[in-house]
């Protein structure tokens, strides 16, 4: 018995040759995805994905953020270490408060994508 879900048969494709240079040229096109799925598994935790959607809408700091979220200072400031690793957002220092934004037009853009996506039917 096998554990493979069922392929539907409008999910295969008629058996055909395999044009193996598109195929290897293909394969050698593929970057490294290291990165870009520790991003998406990153912005994929709900607390985190809720943190990236706040600070597309504005500025915050993590007092802020922990009473919108109905969280501790110390769970929201951890999100918002590993989005810092990750280069989703950037800490700015403002007198004696820490202001956390999206770090540039590039996850903005990511956010703004991912939502619109989301709402289409």
């Amino acid at each position: 018995m096998s554990c493979e879900p069922e392929l539907e048969r409008e999910d295969l494709c008629e058996a055909h040759e395999v044009d193996f240079r598109s195929v290897e040229e293909a394969k050698a096109s593929l970057p490294d995805m290291g990165y870009v799925a520790e991003l998406f598994k990153a912005m994929g935790e709900s607390t985190r994905l809720s943190i990236l959607y706040l600070l597309w809408k504005g500025r915050w700091c993590v007092h802020d953020l922990a009473t919108i979220l109905d969280s501790s200072v110390s769970n929201v400031s951890h999100h918002l270490r590993l989005l810092r690793a990750m280069r989703l957002v950037k800490a700015t220092k403002e007198g004696r408060k820490v202001v956390y934004s999206l770090d540039d037009d590039h996850v903005e853009a990511l956010m703004s994508e991912a939502f619109k996506h989301a709402g289409h039917s």
